[in-house]
């Protein structure tokens, strides 16, 4: 291996830190993977929304996998030649000079800081003030939250709430920067992995500053910020200590963190301008890479910093999209498992008997951005079956993402086809044809959907360490198989959908009325 470059067969130590814990897997640079684990970890849920997870956990959780994966035999040391994180993001884990948790990881759900959020950017307009919101879109395409569930909001917190974790505090670190820190000793972000944050300049991928304008607007210590490095780029090697710790060779280089939307892109082999995937896992989302900084403020669409520093990622997400599935499963089929659920849900017709799920179980960001929204079954009559029920669910979810694909589309400027489908929810046939079915568009499912992710960060890792290239990911991961619409369908799912965004018009006024004040995300 030279310095330079990778290797092609060359093997990656790939991190997908989720919320629920850390998927760790061993995985060529062009996507084939030869081992995998999965670990939990819990979330504290504490007073004021708070929500947190200890971040030291993770790391012990990674070594532990890593090593294990080393005695499986699945691998020689030797071909091991880089490490790439991805995972959660919008999460903050206050760490010390060496990179060392001074406290625990708020969580991107937590809203403690919701009020001193909402001293910074809140006002009349749809919960922002337009003078700083404007500012903030203008040059990095988004703006903070004024729920306080973002970087911003847990800083603003830590700073007026937890002196004794400020003291000590070196550098706010998104989860996968964190990791690279362990690995490497070196603290670094990006673009990318900041984004939640919203203060960088993203008019200017290749200027690795901060916005001085946006973090004064912030009210935060700009010092405490982890310095820029361009998206995919090499940090670092992983440090001796580390090294020897996991049975890691020496000069095993470490590439810059992702986030999951991103890993998402490179797992589903869509990484082209205007390559379209679709996740469906505990949220759902739509991405492509596009060559534009954009931004849709009235359906909560943004093109974010993207896969290198001349590209951007389109970023949007469903509150909830497998997440109702996990719901159905155990609300209507108590002891069940996901396979009989859905092998009774195959037994309705299509359409569902003309029952109508509207999927929004814990409020929705987008297309429409109403924390206070919640779902329901619509057209319900004695006939009905649990079996209808249980379709509905899944038509609900796909004619939501038809709902956001048309907003995508349009802020893309062009007709999107085929998606790549990725997530746990792509692992179901049944779910796959009713989303091609619904958006009438091909889906393409790539191999183990369910590890996108991680197939996803060892291929980052490809491209940035020349192994691999953008123009051949597509073909490299290309589908394990097509759905193509049903013509058959087309009817059906025409008349259901043209209720669908018409339910949630006539239901906004109702769920701010019955909601009151949006909560955090609780089990």
């Amino acid at each position: 291996m030279s310095a330079a470059a990778g290797s092609r067969s060359g093997v990656c130590l790939a991190v997908d830190l989720g919320t629920g814990g850390p998927k760790v897997g061993y995985v060529r640079f062009t996507g084939e993977i030869l081992w995998h684990d999965h670990q939990l970890v819990p979330t504290a849920w504490l007073e004021g929304g708070g929500a947190s997870q200890d971040a030291a956990a993770w790391w012990e959780l990674i070594c532990d996998a890593a090593r294990r994966g080393l005695a499986s035999g699945a691998l020689e040391p030797d071909e091991i030649e880089a490490v790439s994180c991805t995972g959660q993001w919008a999460s903050t884990v206050p760490v010390d000079a060496s990179g060392e948790p001074v406290g625990e990881c708020v969580m991107w759900m937590d809203i403690r800081g919701a009020q001193y959020s909402r001293k910074v950017i809140g006002g009349p307009v749809a919960g922002y003030a337009p003078r700083p919101a404007l500012q903030w879109i203008r040059r990095s395409g988004g703006a903070p939250s004024s729920s306080g569930a973002d970087p911003i909001g847990h800083i603003l917190y830590l700073q007026n709430e937890r002196p004794e974790v400020v003291a000590k505090t070196a550098y706010y670190l998104e989860p996968v920067d964190y990791l690279s820190m362990r690995f490497t000793g070196r603290p670094a972000a990006t673009h990318a992995s900041m984004t939640a944050s919203w203060l960088t300049d993203n008019r200017r991928l290749d200027a690795m500053s901060y916005d001085p304008v946006l973090v004064r607007l912030a009210g935060i210590d700009g010092s405490k910020l982890p310095p820029l490095v361009p998206t995919g780029s090499v940090i670092g090697t992983v440090t001796p200590a580390v090294a020897e710790q996991l049975g890691l060779p020496d000069g095993v280089r470490v590439v810059t963190g992702t986030p999951d939307l991103h890993s998402a892109a490179c797992g589903a082999g869509a990484v082209r301008d205007f390559d379209t995937h679709l996740a469906i896992s505990t949220t759902a989302w739509i991405g492509a890479p596009v060559p534009f900084k954009k931004t849709d403020p009235l359906h909560s669409i943004v093109s974010v910093p993207g896969l290198n520093t001349a590209q951007y990622m389109i970023a949007n997400n469903h509150e909830t999209g497998g997440l109702c599935l996990q719901w159905l499963r155990d609300t209507l089929f108590p002891g069940s498992s996901y396979s009989e659920v859905l092998a009774e849900a195959a037994t309705s017709p299509v359409g569902a008997g003309k029952v109508i799920f509207t999927p929004w179980l814990n409020g929705e960001r987008s297309p429409v951005d109403d924390k206070r929204a919640r779902g329901g079954f619509h057209n319900v009559s004695l006939h009905a079956t649990r079996a209808d029920l249980a379709r509905a669910v899944l038509e609900g979810v796909a004619f939501n993402s038809l709902w956001l694909h048309e907003a995508v589309e349009s802020f893309a400027g062009r007709h999107l086809d085929p998606i790549r489908i990725i997530g746990g929810g792509a692992q179901s046939d049944l779910w796959c044809q009713i989303h091609a079915d619904v958006m009438d568009r091909t889906i393409e499912r790539v191999a183990l959907p369910l590890h996108a992710n991680l197939r996803g960060a060892a291929v980052f890792a490809g491209i940035a360490l020349g192994a691999v290239t953008s123009n051949e990911v597509g073909t490299l991961i290309g589908p394990e198989r097509t759905f193509s619409p049903d013509p058959a369908t087309r009817a059906t799912y025409d008349q259901l959908y043209g209720e669908f965004p018409k339910l949630y018009k006539s239901q906004r006024s109702m769920f701010a009325r019955l909601n009151g004040t949006p909560r955090a995300l609780t089990p």
